[in-house]
């Protein structure tokens, strides 16, 4: 904890006063223009990645970058995704996975997780994932399911109405993005997950 009380002090002296003004604007408008779903890992963090200032990236941190099928009921998932596509008005969303995923990993090399119910009920919603992936080599594997997966999420996402309505005026894209890593790349993965480079 004490590196993280020395980080809010750093933050505080010396990042906070180079943005003052931002934080001013920020203290009265929320306008992101790009809801970010990526997995709960702390090796990925939207904000670096894509180099945004607050304020510009709603986020949503899900294990496996996981976006259930929309279903009425108290979801907070759902409600996330509505306030920012149906209030906030985003522009784009963007499910992101990545490489060396745990929670695609435990699916691919078909880990126990009787330990953790919790994790095995949640990782349901990436039974279509693993359908789409097939009979991958296994040393592809986990790679191939990380692609399917967010190609699954994607598929999701379209059933929640707002996006859904937002799709149909025409008023929101979605994006398939995979972060590898070792290397620092970020792959968009169009409607049949060929990849290509993010600019």
């Amino acid at each position: 904890m004490r590196h993280l009380a020395e980080g809010v002090d750093r933050f505080q002296r010396e990042v906070f006063p180079t943005k003052a003004g931002l934080f001013a604007h920020l203290a009265t408008t929320h306008q992101p223009g790009t809801l970010f779903i990526s997995c709960s890992d702390a090796r990925v963090v939207p904000e670096l990645i894509t180099q945004t200032d607050p304020g510009e990236l709603f986020v949503i941190r899900t294990a496996g970058n996981l976006v259930p099928a929309y279903t009425p009921g108290a979801d907070g998932v759902a409600a996330s995704i509505e306030y920012a596509v149906a209030v906030l008005g985003v522009q784009d969303v963007i499910v992101c996975g990545h490489s060396a995923c745990g929670a695609m990993t435990a699916l691919a090399e078909g880990h126990d997780l009787s330990a953790a119910p919790a994790v095995a009920d949640w990782l349901r919603h990436a039974d279509a994932s693993q359908a789409r992936t097939g009979a991958a080599e296994s040393g592809r594997k986990v790679a191939a399911l990380v692609r399917e997966n967010v190609a699954a999420q994607l598929a999701n996402l379209a059933t929640h109405p707002s996006v859904a309505c937002a799709l149909a005026e025409g008023s929101v894209l979605l994006h398939g993005w995979v972060f590898d890593i070792p290397t620092g790349t970020v792959e968009e993965l169009d409607a049949g997950t060929r990849p290509a480079l993010v600019a």
